[in-house]
């Protein structure tokens, strides 16, 4: 691999990375099993390659940095579902803020101590902190504060795979009956990763999973400097 030659470099990591997560799409669709998950499975695969040319993550980052300026208009659309819910967020906005409050300082303050019980500490502690919003809030968030945004999205991933997996097995353990419950729970606990799952649950819950994983966005890019400072 001709690291001396960044266009060579762009066109293969860009066109390796979008060509894996196709496939990995596509066989996620005709299995959908926490493993398959696009979100782990193209990694994992990019991992190899890397570790097979012995190239570097920097090397990676700089060839498909045009994919994460596309976070950018991302992060704009993220609008277009809290328009599209606009009559439930004015029916049910006491209950919505509450529960995004709530869980957003919970999910931040866990992963806090959970980094701490581990022994991380400085940039490490910090990159972990953002680790249950989406990926364009959580990497905006964690270099606001002093992580890692590359780190801060590896555990945005993690999250959002195992939150999926986890959240089927919660609903089966807890009378979760109403649409908004059952939808708030992958919104808040996996966010994107857990949108696609509550989908397959029913479309309300989707649609709820969605505005909560918005909402717990917007709240955190406000609250997780202030938290963040304290807790340092």
């Amino acid at each position: 691999m001709p690291r001396d030659n960044p266009v060579l470099m762009a066109v293969f990591w860009s066109f390796a990375t979008i060509v894996l997560y196709l496939a990995a799409k596509r066989t996620h669709r005709r299995w959908p099993r926490a493993w398959t998950s696009p979100l782990l499975v193209v990694p994992l695969f990019l991992a190899v390659i890397a570790l097979a040319l012995h190239v570097n993550y920097r090397d990676y980052s700089r060839g498909t940095h045009w994919l994460v300026t596309l976070l950018g208009p991302a992060t704009v659309a993220f609008a277009v579902p809290i328009y599209e819910q606009r009559a439930l967020i004015r029916r049910s906005w006491p209950v919505l803020i509450v529960g995004v409050l709530i869980g957003s300082v919970t999910a931040m303050i866990s992963a806090w101590c959970l980094a701490g019980a581990l022994g991380l500490s400085g940039s490490l502690r910090l990159s972990l902190m953002p680790r249950s919003m989406s990926t364009p809030f959580a990497m905006t968030v964690s270099g606001d504060i002093g992580g890692v945004p590359d780190l801060t999205a590896v555990f945005v991933v993690l999250t959002g795979v195992f939150g999926a997996a986890l959240g089927e097995a919660v609903l089966a353990l807890l009378p979760l009956r109403s649409v908004m419950a059952r939808g708030a729970l992958f919104g808040m606990g996996a966010h994107a990763a857990g949108v696609a799952k509550a989908h397959q649950i029913g479309r309300e819950e989707g649609s709820i999973a969605g505005l909560v994983m918005v909402l717990v966005g917007f709240v955190n890019v406000l609250a997780a400097p202030l938290l963040a400072a304290i807790l340092k």
